[in-house]
């Protein structure tokens, strides 16, 4: 079953006597009195259900006034992000939705329209819903193109935080197609040379399975050296973060995780010039050419900065399909020999054997 680690003595937003401790790690996360605050150093868990945790999220982003059907979809996305181990962007980020819906920043009840189409493209306006609500449309749309035509490539203006960008390339992978999905997201990569932060931590996926389901390649990474979530984290802990993954206000690299907070300012995948951040700069590019810029959303510089709920996000986001049966007969028995001989590779260390990109999150849904 799938379970979360979780301390229950819970208290529901807006006037239920239940409160709830959530500890995603080392970081506890309890909702009470319509705000989510940190904690550190609790004891005494117990392990719940995945489906509870869904059924907290729900009750929340209902309270509030959301809809069944979306506090649903945003359910989903949470708790698989914490099930597999990205606790950065599971019910750690719920205080995110909460603020945005309630502050009306997001519109619960909104749903994503069609503006423009062709047989293997959808240009789509998500009309300020939640982003879960936004990339399920899309990624929708992505497979039924790819399904008649082989590739299905679909955009999205006024889109909002959709969580891990696995949750919508997984689902195209599912179907045995390639999936891909990418977002932009408020200013926090230090361009290579810069002091200041003018793109986001762009995350780039990439999913695709061999002819068996333990031969996956899943691909979900940030074009910054580490997601934000991962310092937020590191700050409630009161722990330092390795060098290179940001900058303080004067440009300077720093451990320091609340000084990183402060200068809102992360450097580049690759780090320092001289370790190729240059690279993942490139590649944050990228993924604002594919979403910010062709879906004619906020881009780089021009989206709100993080955790501000005075204006609409209007995150851009991009969702691709691709039916490999439209090329060389196979595809899946090619991709699981290569990925069956990368695994048994002789590793340097026996105890830390050769992975393949989502390995990671597989074995934590085993622990």
């Amino acid at each position: 079953m799938k379970r979360h680690l979780l301390n229950w003595s819970y208290n529901l937003l807006c006037g239920s006597t239940e409160s709830l401790n959530i500890k995603s790690g080392s970081c506890i996360l309890r909702l009470e009195s319509r705000r989510i605050c940190s904690e550190v150093g609790k004891s005494d868990y117990a392990l719940v259900s995945t489906e509870e945790a869904k059924r907290f999220i729900i009750d929340c982003m209902m309270k509030i006034g959301t809809p069944k059907l979306h506090a649903q979809e945003l359910s989903e996305v949470l708790a698989a992000a914490d099930y597999s181990g990205h606790f950065s962007h599971g019910l750690n980020r719920l205080d995110l939705y909460v603020k945005d819906v309630s502050s009306r920043m997001c519109d619960g009840h909104a749903i994503p329209t069609l503006l423009k189409e062709t047989p293997a493209t959808g240009f789509v306006d998500g009309n300020n819903a939640l982003g879960p609500v936004v990339g399920n449309f899309c990624m929708n749309l992505a497979i039924k193109k790819a399904k008649g035509v082989g590739v299905g490539w679909v955009v999205a203006r006024g889109s909002n935080h959709y969580g891990i960008a696995g949750w919508y390339a997984r689902q195209a992978m599912r179907q045995n197609m390639i999936g891909m999905s990418f977002t932009n997201t408020s200013p926090f990569l230090s361009p290579t040379r810069s002091k200041k932060a003018a793109l986001g931590t762009n995350p780039i996926c990439v999913a695709a399975k061999g002819s068996s389901d333990n031969e996956q390649f899943v691909l979900d990474m940030a074009t910054t050296a580490v997601a934000v979530g991962k310092i937020e984290l590191q700050k409630r802990k009161g722990e330092a973060i390795p060098t290179g993954w940001a900058q303080d206000v004067n440009g300077h690299i720093t451990t320091n995780a609340s000084e990183a907070m402060t200068a809102s300012c992360l450097m580049p995948l690759g780090g320092s010039e001289i370790n190729s951040g240059y690279k993942g700069y490139g590649l944050a590019i990228m993924v604002e050419l594919f979403c910010g810029i062709l879906a004619g959303a906020a881009y780089g510089p021009n989206i709100r900065k993080w955790m501000t709920a005075t204006t609409p996000a209007n995150l851009g986001q991009c969702f691709i399909a691709v039916d490999p049966v439209c090329f060389a007969p196979e595809f899946g028995e090619r991709l699981g020999d290569l990925i069956k001989f990368l695994r048994s590779m002789d590793p340097v260390d026996p105890a830390k054997p050769v992975l393949i990109a989502g390995d990671p999150e597989a074995e934590h849904k085993k622990s």
